[in-house]
């Protein structure tokens, strides 16, 4: 009778230390979550480097690696030949005119000369004429000359600007055949290695910033009104032996509108129905994991 009593009494005081582990009853219940980010292949082509792996942590504007941009290369080599070429070809206007100038130039001299000796009686009106007729068609050959020229040089540039547009192009799908990584943290999921072809659009990791992670819980309309936005909360995880470990989390984020509870969600009160997701900032330490459950215990004055 002694040892059924004694070991009745070692049970009880196992029950009794095992709660005395635990905590009051939280508030609310949830799961925590993070904003994953999969960063895709904005070119086509091999993927000639990948330098990640899960589990490592980057940094925004962390090089990650690079497509085979040899062909874009190429491209853009032929594009600029084809604008050197264009180029050759734009007209001079001012060798050209120059030269028509030299000659209107020389005629007005003539000019001068056959007007001073038609003064002195040592020519005549119809030389003077004629130099002036010869002096008003190199006018006239000047304007034809500059206007016809600038005509085809305008051609001929309006011809490169396509073409300018389209090294632009080739530049930024070269530029966008370097992968760098969008935000800091933790690399979730790797989808590529290096050799495989990558496509526009195709996935190749998944990463999320781990050392902010969120507590997305559910409250009652009753909880409601405690709950501010800014405010600091206790958030527990459970631990070995019916333990917790704490943590302190602000929140975030509250939504406008009630929705039915969750099915893995419990409640302060399991009567309730429709509940408010709310959201808590919590740092990680490294123990806190995406899709574990949580709880948090609410402040009160």
């Amino acid at each position: 009778m002694k040892a059924k009593n004694l070991i009745i009494g070692t049970f009880g005081m196992v029950i009794f230390t095992s709660c005395g582990n635990g905590h009051k009853t939280a508030d609310a219940y949830g799961n925590f979550e993070t904003t994953e980010i999969n960063v895709s292949s904005e070119g086509s082509g091999k993927l000639m480097k990948f330098d990640i792996e899960e589990g490592k942590v980057l940094k925004a504007g962390d090089y990650v690696g690079y497509i085979d941009t040899m062909q874009l290369y190429l491209k853009k080599k032929q594009l600029q030949a084809t604008i050197e070429a264009y180029q050759a070809k734009v007209p001079d206007i001012s060798v050209q005119i120059n030269v028509i100038t030299e000659q209107l130039n020389t005629a007005k001299k003539e000019k001068l000369r056959i007007e001073n000796l038609l003064k002195s009686g040592a020519a005549t009106d119809k030389q003077l004429d004629d130099i002036n007729a010869q002096i008003e068609l190199f006018q006239r050959q000047i304007s034809a000359t500059h206007s016809s020229l600038t005509t085809q040089s305008s051609g001929i540039l309006a011809e490169l600007e396509p073409l300018k547009v389209q090294i632009l192009q080739v530049e930024d799908m070269i530029q966008k055949s370097i992968i760098i990584n969008p935000i800091n943290g933790t690399v979730l999921s790797k989808f590529s290695q290096p050799g495989e072809l990558a496509g526009q659009g195709k996935i190749l990791y998944k990463i999320a910033d781990i050392r902010n992670i969120i507590l997305r819980a559910y409250v009652s309309g009753e909880q409601l009104s405690q709950i501010i936005i800014g405010q600091e909360v206790d958030v527990f995880i459970d631990v070995r032996d019916g333990n917790y470990t704490k943590y302190s989390g602000n929140i975030i984020w509250v939504a406008d509108k009630a929705e039915f509870t969750p099915k893995i969600i419990q409640t302060k009160d399991e009567r309730v129905n429709l509940v408010y997701a709310i959201k808590v900032m919590v740092q990680n330490d490294g123990k806190i994991k995406i899709g574990m459950p949580g709880e948090l215990k609410l402040k009160l004055d």
